[in-house]
């Protein structure tokens, strides 16, 4: 209820705003065969308060270089015409190779109350990245992320659906009081190439609320970030992706109520071999998963594999991980011989885990002495080969009970996972 009451107190001075101050609205020009991004640069300074910016309906708006706003005030963003990327690789590489690309093809800068809003119009309200040609040859280099939302405090992003993106999808780094609902990101390819790097959202700042997501794409469905505190996913899809992963030091997030459908992670907490700090009071509740090789998955020895062999430490100063829940999981773990997750480009692939047999629910590898209280709760899952379901875990690096027998074998409950 804390975090029903907070959005519910920025979420309201918006429309406050519209009743009591003067409101402009500025419709964004299209020039056909031209750049829109140009007219809407030369306005903007005034509709930086108390302002609605709107790509109108019926209308692809060329959006052929970088859109960078300015500090807003009570302003909200509407796409209710449909927006493009440049078709040219090389136009895009040019903006983001430039030294005064601002992070993202769409960067809000700063700003208070401030709202990104799309349509549910099934023909209008798209922003295409025209992301497939993109893949199909692998191109990784220069390419743009699509929203940033830095430093913004009192954020809604609702409604936006977005259509083959390049890469990275929204991003938030130092904003608070987000609430980010009722979007759809379809990454997913026509072709055998995979989206590489197409996350879905991430979450860099505090108090984000998600709801109601759906993503199809190729990495992270929600990436919880460093210093990221006050997290909460639910009710959401994720389909073809890395699922939920937790990375490096989030405190406070709690990731809960959610479908993956096909995807390498369903559950993943990530920190890298001689990191320092916490995360903690972390929970993952009501998913179900289907088809997922690796549903819950923590390790604090994260490593890409192309970078090199995986690192050893024998600090006992590694990441520390203290009250993680993983809660009421239901679902199939894709077991089925010699399947390659699309995102593989290394031999062996970048996930591979030493001794995975293919079938656990649950990998816990983690450092003596670093972890408290972990615990996988009413787990019920089954292998597309019938096969029983197994567990890695190494009972010497941890003394607590984490909710099943915790060895390299056979998947059996405890009393704390009943």
């Amino acid at each position: 209820m804390m975090f029903s009451r907070m959005l519910l107190s920025f979420s309201g001075p918006l429309a406050y705003a519209a009743i009591a101050v003067a409101w402009s609205t500025f419709a964004v020009p299209h020039t056909k065969d031209g750049d829109d991004t140009l007219a809407l640069m030369a306005a903007i300074s005034d509709y930086t308060s108390d302002a609605s910016i709107v790509f109108e309906a019926d209308t692809t708006y060329n959006i052929w270089s970088p859109i960078t706003f300015p500090h807003f005030t009570n302003v909200e963003v509407v796409i209710s015409g449909n927006l493009t990327y440049p078709t040219s690789i090389k136009t895009v590489q040019g903006h983001v190779a430039t030294a005064n690309y601002a992070g993202a093809w769409f960067s809000f800068t700063g700003g208070h109350n401030v709202t990104l809003r799309g349509n549910t119009d099934p023909d209008w309200g798209w922003v295409d990245g025209h992301g497939q040609q993109w893949w199909d040859i692998m191109q990784q280099t220069d390419r743009p992320s699509g929203w940033l939302f830095k430093n913004v405090t009192n954020g809604i992003i609702r409604d936006m659906k977005i259509y083959k993106p390049i890469a990275w999808n929204f991003g938030t780094i130092g904003s608070s009081n987000m609430h980010i609902f009722n979007n759809i990101i379809l990454a997913n390819s026509e072709s055998a190439s995979f989206p590489f790097n197409t996350d879905g959202f991430s979450a860099g700042g505090s108090n984000f609320l998600f709801e109601n997501n759906h993503v199809v794409n190729g990495d992270d469905c929600l990436a919880v970030g460093s210093g990221a505190k006050n997290v909460t996913w639910r009710d959401g899809y994720c389909e073809g992706s890395h699922g939920l992963s937790v990375g490096s030091l989030g405190a406070g997030g709690q990731v809960a109520s959610v479908e993956n459908n096909r995807t390498l992670y369903a559950a993943r907490f990530k920190s890298w071999t001689g990191g320092n700090g916490a995360a903690v009071n972390i929970t993952w509740k009501n998913i179900t998963f289907i088809d997922v090789m690796l549903p819950i998955f923590v390790t604090q020895n994260y490593q890409e594999q192309s970078g090199g062999p995986y690192p050893s430490s024998s600090s006992v100063n590694e990441t520390r991980i203290e009250n993680f829940l993983f809660d009421n999981f239901v679902g199939v773990i894709n077991d089925t011989p010699g399947y390659v997750e699309g995102s593989c480009i290394t031999e062996p692939c970048w996930y591979h885990v030493s001794g995975a047999t293919g079938k656990e629910g649950v990998i816990f590898d983690l450092y003596p002495k670093t972890a408290t209280n972990i615990v996988v709760k009413n787990l019920v899952a089954h292998t597309l080969s019938g096969a029983p379901v197994a567990a890695m875990c190494n009972s010497s690096t941890i003394s607590s009970d984490v909710g099943f027998v915790c060895s390299d074998g056979p998947y059996v409950p405890t009393q704390a996972g009943l």
